[in-house]
């Protein structure tokens, strides 16, 4: 077992801030950290605050951790920020919002640059949340980046999204045109004193009317918050609580477990494949030679030559024609 795995398990904030920086730079120490954290995985609530940017979302979760400890429940933070596409740095800006729980040892806060992927998270975000998970956090809040028609990949990692939505932002049709609506368990109205924010709530129920719409037998509330006063979040948390006791005990909450499960997995195998296909790519010098053949071999025949050395992949290869 990797030796900071009984330092995370003794509730070691050094050790968690390692181990955090060994997953987050793909360390080869990684594999070995995260399979001996991997029995203690299963016990946090995993909340996804996802939405536009500008939508509020690092003020909700600032006025919900201060309300989850006020609880008795301890809470992990990941808060995704993007990278700059010329630099490849990050702001990672939400810890300003967040500061007046920096010398609480019972919040722990990372954030982290999303590094070019486009999902809304960061590679390496699940398994981060490994660590939050062994480190004893009841609750771990997963702020994404702000997201658009593709940034869904909250929706494989959290038991419950809340989606921020603030009226006269361009979020209610245009949101439910870009296929996001779909993911909430929770729909939150952020910033409810602004024009329009009653508009806003009637379009959710409207599109709320179509019960085909709805994962796992879930209506999702709508919540209306004023996160800078500090307005709603109660009510917030109850409606994450009632939708994590919804999947407890209708066995959708092990079924989605399952689903991680596979998906992770299957996740890591593209992964071992796509490195063996490049690594054989710039040592195989047949396979240079088909690969830099533009004039006399098209695509298609040029991966025929190449599955004659993968003959258990021939199969499906052809049925990708």
């Amino acid at each position: 077992m990797h030796p900071l795995v009984s330092r995370i398990l003794r509730g070691d904030i050094r050790a968690v801030a390692r181990a955090m920086t060994l997953v987050e730079n793909d360390h080869p120490e990684k594999r070995q950290l995260l399979q001996g954290l991997y029995p203690y995985s299963g016990r946090a609530h995993l909340v996804g605050i996802t939405g536009s940017p500008g939508a509020g979302k690092s003020s909700l979760v600032d006025g919900l951790i201060a309300h989850l400890r006020g609880l008795g429940l301890s809470v992990g933070v990941l808060a995704v920020d993007p990278s700059s596409p010329f630099t490849g740095g990050a702001l990672l800006g939400d810890r300003v919002r967040m500061t007046r729980h920096s010398e609480d040892k019972g919040v722990y806060i990372r954030s982290m640059g999303s590094r070019g992927t486009l999902g809304g998270l960061a590679k390496g975000s699940r398994e981060m949340l490994y660590v939050f998970e062994a480190f004893g956090c009841d609750v771990v809040l997963l702020e994404t980046v702000g997201v658009g028609q593709a940034e869904l990949d909250v929706m494989s990692v959290a038991d419950t999204i809340a989606l921020v939505l603030t009226p006269g932002a361009g979020d209610g049709v245009q949101t439910a045109k870009s296929g996001i609506m779909e993911i909430a368990d929770v729909f939150v109205v952020n910033k409810f004193d602004l024009p329009g924010a009653e508009a806003l709530v009637r379009e959710i129920q409207m599109m709320l009317m179509d019960k085909s719409s709805f994962r796992e037998d879930w209506q999702p509330p709508i919540v209306r918050t004023k996160a800078a006063h500090g307005e709603g979040i109660p009510e917030m948390w109850t409606a994450f609580e009632s939708h994590r006791h919804h999947l407890k005990t209708s066995g959708f909450w092990k079924a989605r477990r399952k689903e991680r499960h596979k998906r992770e997995t299957l996740q890591l195998l593209q992964g071992h494949l796509s490195r063996y296909v490049e690594d054989r790519a710039d040592t195989d010098l047949r396979w240079q030679r088909i690969l830099e053949d533009e004039t006399q071999l098209d695509p298609y025949r040029a991966l025929d030559e190449l599955l004659v050395d993968l003959p258990w992949l021939t199969n499906l290869g052809r049925d990708a024609e």
